[in-house]
C-alpha cells in the first residue's frame, strides 16, 4: 500500500523528473510533459501509458489500473489506484509513464 509521498517520491527518482502544479494536483514531467499526476481526493495518480500497455495492464489488473474517461484516456492516461498496488510493480508503471514523454536522449 503506497502513500502520496511514496507516489511522489518514486515519480521524483525518474531522470530529469520535476513537480509542477497542474490545475491544483502535483504533477511530475520531464521535459515539460506530464507522466504523472496525484489526484488530492482518491488514492490514485494518473500515468500517461502507451495505450496498448494501458489496455494490457487494466485487464490484468482490474480494480487497480483503469483508463482515464474520456479522449485523455483514449491516449493513454491511465489511473493507478496506488493503494492497491506493491511499490515494485508501481514503480514499474510509473517507469513506463516516463518513457512515454521523456526525450529519446534520456531513454537508455
Amino acid at each position: 500500500m503506497l502513500t502520496r509521498d511514496e507516489v511522489r517520491r518514486i515519480a521524483l527518482a525518474q531522470t530529469e523528473a520535476y513537480e509542477a502544479d497542474h490545475f491544483g494536483m502535483p504533477s511530475f514531467r520531464v521535459g515539460k510533459k506530464i507522466f504523472c499526476t496525484i489526484h488530492q481526493d482518491h488514492p490514485r495518480a494518473m500515468l500517461k501509458l502507451d495505450p496498448e500497455d494501458q489496455r494490457n495492464l487494466a485487464e490484468g489488473l482490474p480494480g487497480v489500473v483503469e483508463p482515464v474517461p474520456g479522449y485523455w484516456g483514449s491516449k493513454g492516461s491511465t489511473f493507478v489506484w496506488f493503494e492497491r498496488i506493491e511499490e515494485p510493480r508501481f514503480a514499474e508503471l510509473m517507469r513506463m509513464a516516463w518513457a512515454q514523454v521523456a526525450p529519446k536522449r534520456l531513454i537508455g
